[in-house]
């Protein structure tokens, strides 16, 4: 596959510039000068793009995938964990030339166009990776735009501390998925596809948008409560503790996964904090602090829970054994659990699904 190259540039507001080629949306050589902006990050892993591009907690955010070669399997709208891409950009060091999987139906480069969403090729990105290790993930913005203009446009970029994305990818309308034997009532901070499915296996699931009230969600008589994974900073996810709390009078077994246990957690009375840059990728060790047992997990947050700040209302059942940093809780005087990392794992190792498993025996215990 030949495809004309487009010149293009990523400059992060360090004023570090990169050189590169413009793929995706508005690559074409007649499309108008462009400028992608958001808060850079980097991920580890060595596949799942495709579902890591539509995994709406990426809200906000350019990914920088670190594996050099992306591409080179296409996409299948099967992969899909969402049914847009809410990442504001991609950075890869090498785009495929070619696609070889018997599931492909499309090229990635075709998938971003389709999805109207630029990226940028050809960047050294052990370099870019680097940079981002050493000073923290950090706004920037590419394009094909002029350098100048790319400067203002990072200067002018937030990130995601301080901000709500959660209008940005919930639900507007209630939906149901699966019709398993419990009833659970999931809230839609930016819920997966996987997620959903993996709750299907036992649930009728009945998605709900991020603002239902706890009232709204007993009304629905459910076995049980989820929390789902999102963007953003969530301390800005007003009304959401609020309604947590309440719903951890209620007895009904209530399970969160990413952004699910910092509310969770800020549902206690605890804080939370942004991490220097995030853990993005499919192979972090956590350990399991029941069982002394380390699991390879599936990550994607920029935001963690201070242990220490719910000591007396939450006990700490997993760490993550890279910067130990609080991976999961047990609420106490509630029946109610959460881990940091993804257990549903798409892209990632399956070494964490008995959680689900947890949520079921915790249902059928009530």
């Amino acid at each position: 596959m030949t495809r004309n190259i487009r010149p293009a540039l990523l400059v992060l507001q360090d004023g570090s510039v990169f050189e590169g080629e413009a793929i995706g949306a508005n690559s074409s050589e007649i499309s108008a000068p462009v400028i992608a902006r958001g808060e850079v990050v980097f991920h580890t892993g060595l596949s799942g793009y495709q579902e890591i591009l539509t995994d709406p907690s990426y809200a906000g955010q350019i990914i920088t995938f670190t594996t050099p070669h992306i591409g080179n399997y296409g996409t299948s709208a099967a992969d899909n964990e969402s049914s847009k891409i809410f990442a504001r950009g991609v950075i890869v060091r090498e785009l495929a030339r070619r696609r070889s999987n018997w599931r492909s139906d499309d090229s990635l480069d075709s998938f971003l166009k389709h999805h109207e969403i630029s990226g940028i090729a050809g960047i050294d990105t052990r370099r870019l990776t680097r940079v981002l290790r050493d000073s923290g993930a950090m706004p920037g913005a590419f394009g094909t735009a002029s350098e100048s203009d790319l400067r203002q446009a990072a200067a002018k970029e937030k990130g995601t501390a301080g901000r709500n994305l959660i209008a940005q990818v919930t639900t507007t309308k209630s939906y149901v998925h699966g019709a398993g034997k419990f009833k659970v009532v999931a809230f839609d901070f930016g819920i997966k596809t996987t997620i959903l499915n993996c709750l299907a296996e036992f649930a009728t699931v009945h998605v709900v948008p991020a603002s239902t009230s706890a009232a709204e969600v007993m009304a629905l008589s459910p076995d049980g409560v989820f929390l789902s994974n999102g963007p953003g900073d969530p301390e800005m996810v007003h009304g959401a503790p609020a309604t947590i709390r309440e719903l951890f009078g209620t007895g009904v077994p209530v399970f969160g996964i990413c952004l699910g246990h910092q509310l969770m957690a800020l549902a206690l009375g605890g804080k939370t904090f942004k991490l220097p840059f995030g853990h993005h990728g499919a192979n972090h060790p956590v350990r399991n602090l029941a069982t002394n047992t380390v699991e390879i997990t599936s990550q994607n947050h920029n935001f963690c829970v201070d242990a220490d700040s719910l000591a007396t209302k939450a006990e700490v059942t997993h760490v993550n054994l890279n910067d130990n940093t609080n991976e999961g809780m047990r609420v106490l005087g509630a029946n109610a659990f959460s881990v940091q990392y993804h257990p549903e794992a798409g892209p990632g190792p399956h070494d964490s699904r008995y959680l689900f498993g947890e949520f079921v025996s915790r249902m059928e215990a009530k």
